[in-house]
């Protein structure tokens, strides 16, 4: 895609250090491919046929025998298909494959795979200008939802939600949804589809085959002898050789397509407009501009006037899923030092360890999910190694440990896109808030697992092994977790009392002694109570595990911070999500405590006592 000398020039200062980044959009029938190389720069795009590999692995291998010398690291695929875990199993062809073999087999560090309206969403708010043709009129509202749908081999539906820190896309199989006849025309379609299936949906009919259908139907219902016609040369008889029938067919093809865009645009309140992709509908832009589909697209009986508020656009810009996929893969990498895998760092410094090691990284390159599902012992046989040698590769990839290595390498796994924060609505039905309250809820979790300081909560676990006696102090809120921590570290046979009452902090404080431990838990750490309490404490020799913000007062006073900084607005809301973030922590500890019993026949006991752990 050219671009003027002196972007040229800008965009070479901003290459990516770590090489281009491959990008593909596979279709049922077409597989385009680009290199990446700057941010929204793409390079040797080309367009392949499907049909001519009996798979994506020679798809893909085709492609990059043009790029023998280019080391790539990271790709991002937008696919014609429902996307759900490793293994993929193609709607509309023959292939099936698993993400992380393709990874491997192209030696990547990084492959995420999308659906591709999922893709085509990501896209939309980098489009402008030349990039889009209006059809109608209206006006798109700020921060509203999008919708997008667009007819190829089949139909693709998606939509674009914005949230305070970016966009959501919706992972929709709207295409599939049963059509709807709006005369007695379309009525007849329907009923001439019904020969060949018990089921018509939008895409048998408003996609590429369904405009052949139409065809056919139109042939039969006027009486008409009309050779077979693929759609190009439907589309090609109607505007080069004003073929009446092609002419009726497209009208019958627009006005349906109008249909279905004002169905997703009442479903979604696409306030932001309605985008038309695909591969069919910019082959006839300008007739479409005059066609069926917005007249078709308003005629919504009393919600007329809500439609026509409402903006319809046809992408005009080629290849628009690489920058969908682009932006995607953008944010998965987002935050890592010159994105950087962790996956990386192990191929990278995988020369520099021993012959033992190598054999530990080997098994983590080309098996990095069993490698996170496993425990030590499967590690260490599946790799040939002892397991002390597995802890030694860890540490020399600058880990405490395995737990410290899985616990980073989950979250740089091929695949992970971040869930998003969606605020709930007082309009909200209860399954839309139970969804966003459990998406919320997540979302902090990912963001809080990144972020752990590992090393704090080791020596937080150090203390508590050896502790003589461990006190929670905690009020409000925090006192549900107080008593969580209480109950478990009780069966430990650890002396252990919770209070929750601001007075009795400070008596029980009076009583501490050396090898005593506090935790203090508290979402603000600015309770004054709580603040004298633990001066206390300490000024008695005893030591203070903080459970709070590393910002707060009561993280400076304590002898350990296990921060938690998620944010909430404690003085008018109650605290929901950071409490399940305090009580993870409570749950690490526990787990930390059974894997090291501090007295000898205790640790079959203790273990028996934590389900994280295999028996």
């Amino acid at each position: 895609m050219s671009k003027p000398i002196d972007a040229e020039q800008k965009y070479s200062r901003t290459a990516y250090a770590d090489g281009p980044r491959l990008l593909a959009d596979i279709g049922a029938t077409h597989a385009r491919f680009a290199l990446e190389t700057a941010p929204g720069v793409l390079r040797a795009v080309r367009v392949l046929m499907c049909d001519d590999y009996s798979g994506i692995v020679p798809l893909l291998h085709s492609y990059l025998a043009d790029h023998a010398g280019t080391r790539i690291h990271h790709a991002a695929f937008a696919l014609a298909n429902p996307i759900s875990g490793d293994l993929i199993r193609m709607t509309n062809r023959d292939w099936q494959f698993s993400t992380d073999e393709v990874r491997r087999e192209l030696g990547l560090s990084t492959l995420l795979i999308v659906n591709d309206f999922t893709a085509l969403a990501m896209s939309l708010p980098v489009l402008s200008g030349d990039s889009l043709l209006q059809v109608g009129t209206g006006a798109p509202a700020a921060n509203a939802v999008v919708g997008v749908l667009g007819p190829g081999t089949g139909l693709g539906v998606s939509g674009v939600i914005p949230t305070l820190d970016g966009f959501v896309t919706l992972g929709s199989e709207g295409g599939h949804v049963n059509f709807a006849p709006a005369d007695e025309r379309e009525f007849a379609i329907l009923q001439f589809a019904w020969k060949e299936w018990p089921h018509v949906s939008n895409e048998r009919l408003i996609s590429g085959p369904g405009m052949e259908i139409i065809y056919r139907a139109l042939a039969e219902r006027n009486g008409v002898a009309a050779a077979p016609r693929t759609s190009p040369e439907i589309i090609s008889g109607a505007l080069e050789q004003h073929d009446a029938l092609c002419l009726e067919t497209l009208e019958c093809f627009c006005g349906m397509l109008g249909g279905a865009a004002a169905n997703l645009a009442v479903t979604l309140g696409a306030f932001g407009g309605i985008f038309i992709g695909g591969g069919i509908v910019p082959r006839m832009a300008e007739w479409f501009a005059s066609s069926p589909f917005r007249a078709r697209f308003e005629a919504k009986g009393r919600f007329t006037d809500y439609l026509a508020q409402i903006p319809t656009y046809v992408i005009m810009t080629p290849n628009p899923a690489f920058y969908g996929v682009a932006t995607i893969l953008s944010e998965h990498l987002r935050g890592r030092s010159g994105a950087n895998t962790l996956m990386e760092r192990v191929q990278h410094l995988q020369h520099e360890l021993s012959p033992a090691e190598q054999r530990v990284a080997t098994l983590v390159i080309e098996h990095p999910r069993k490698v996170l599902g496993e425990p030590i012992a499967e590690i260490a046989r599946l790799a040939e190694v002892s397991q002390p040698t597995v802890i030694r590769f860890c540490r020399s990839l600058g880990f405490l440990g395995l737990a410290d290595f899985k616990l980073k390498f989950a979250s740089s796994l091929t695949g992970t896109i971040p869930v998003r924060h969606s605020q709930v609505r007082v309009s909200d039905s209860t399954h839309d808030l139970s969804a966003k309250v459990i998406d919320n809820t997540v979302s902090a979790i990912l963001k809080f697992r990144d972020q752990l300081d590992v090393l704090s909560i080791d020596r937080a676990i150090g203390l508590l092994r050896k502790a003589k006696r461990v006190e929670f102090y905690a009020m409000g809120n925090a006192r549900v977790v107080a008593l969580d921590g209480q109950h478990k570290f009780f069966r430990f046979r650890i002396p252990t009392a919770a209070y929750g009452d601001s007075h009795l902090f400070q008596l029980a404080a009076d009583l501490l002694k050396p090898g005593d431990v506090v935790i203090a838990i508290s979402t603000s750490g600015q309770l004054p109570e709580l603040l004298a309490a633990v001066d206390t404490a300490r000024a008695a020799g005893a030591d203070v595990i903080a459970i709070t913000s590393s910002k707060s007062a009561l993280a400076k006073k304590a002898s350990i911070c296990l921060a938690v900084d998620h944010s909430e607005d404690s003085t008018t809301f109650l605290s929901m999500i950071s409490r399940i973030l305090q009580l993870l922590l409570i749950d690490i500890m526990s787990v930390g405590i059974s894997l090291g019993a501090p007295e000898e026949g205790q640790a079959e006991q203790s273990r028996l006592l934590i389900s994280h752990l295999d028996s």
